[in-house]
């Protein structure tokens, strides 16, 4: 699904601040699943009187559904009625790496993306919102997007952040568009501390959409998937930081964030913080980030690169061009 930077200005203005029409309220957001507090599930918990061996398989399943195969086998060893109230969804584990063996052609078996959704399908059935995240991104990807929004709907009720945040974007890409659906789902996912969920949050908060615009809210959450390591939130953070929306206006703040979202690969980042470079007399600093800019598409940067590529030696010019040639990103969130 495709994802925007920094939301568009209608008016061709670099930046624009939004106003607040008003406070923004986590009230906004108050989930319709109430599965902890009213459900049977808590009812059944509250009637065990603490044996949790008592807990039915259907509800067992169903707080379990997110679980990864290690959590599994973890829990499978508290008592027998685990382990055996468990065993579809370890099963349903063997389903989904063996439907990432096929999406990907690894361990030696050739790509095929029948045999990948025909395998993620079978651990969904068991329960597993992993395996249903994972179906629904191949229904997704060759068109059947009914049937992605049904199974990201399963995932997200069950509590899966992944689920929830597919869930959001996927609303926000629906026909009819559902973008108060979307915020309600991404807020659920973010408050899991999804980075991806955070960030489109953010955009959404900033952009006032499905939601009541409020720019420090959004700088919040931007701040929040910029510190989870998500690379278009540490950009947007740092045009926050250097423009005083949403945040206090501080270079310094934004300087460092654009330099950690250069160094993770972001290329309008490079471009920003090579010019920055160069405004400060660190040429040679200036053009590595540039060029990494240039061959990544920012047209722009090649200008400026140029510019000072003329006013340095032979020398420096090949010494600059190894170091672009050698650089490596560092790791990050996407």
């Amino acid at each position: 699904m495709k994802q925007i930077t920094w939301p568009g200005r209608s008016d061709g203005s670099r930046f624009k601040s939004l106003p607040i029409k008003h406070q923004f309220h986590q009230s906004e957001f108050k989930s319709t699943s109430t599965f902890w507090s009213t459900s049977s599930a808590s009812r059944q918990i509250r009637s065990s009187d603490g044996d949790f061996s008592k807990l039915p398989f259907d509800i067992l399943t169903k707080i379990a559904a997110s679980f990864t195969l290690p959590n599994l086998q973890a829990a499978s060893l508290a008592c027998k009625s685990w382990s055996e109230g468990l065993r579809p969804l370890r099963e349903a584990m063997l389903f989904l790496k063996w439907g990432k063996r096929f999406k990907h052609g690894l361990g030696g078996v050739r790509p095929n993306m029948n045999k990948a959704l025909e395998s993620f399908l079978k651990g969904a059935a068991r329960g597993s919102t992993l395996a249903m995240v994972d179906a629904a991104l191949l229904y997704w990807e060759i068109g059947s997007k009914d049937k992605a929004i049904a199974l990201y709907e399963k995932a997200a009720e069950l509590g899966d952040p992944a689920g929830q945040c597919n869930l959001g974007l996927a609303y926000l890409q629906a026909e009819p568009l559902k973008r108060k659906e979307a915020v309600k789902w991404l807020f659920q996912a973010s408050k899991s501390g999804h980075v991806r969920a955070q960030y489109q949050l953010a955009l959404c908060l900033h952009r006032g959409s499905g939601v009541n615009c409020n720019l420090q809210e959004a700088a919040r959450w931007y701040l929040k998937a910029a510190e989870g390591g998500y690379v278009r939130a540490m950009y947007n953070v740092a045009l926050c930081y250097s423009v005083g929306e949403g945040l206090a206006q501080s270079h310094r703040q934004a300087r460092k964030w654009m330099k950690r979202a250069a160094d993770r690969g972001h290329s309008k980042a490079q471009f920003e913080h090579g010019l920055g470079l160069f405004s400060e007399g660190e040429k040679l600093k200036a053009v590595v980030y540039l060029e990494l800019a240039t061959r990544a598409g920012e047209t722009a940067a090649a200008h400026v690169k140029n510019v000072i590529l003329q006013q340095l030696s032979a020398t420096s010019r090949d010494r600059v061009m190894n170091l672009a040639d050698n650089w490596r990103a560092m790791p990050s969130s996407r």
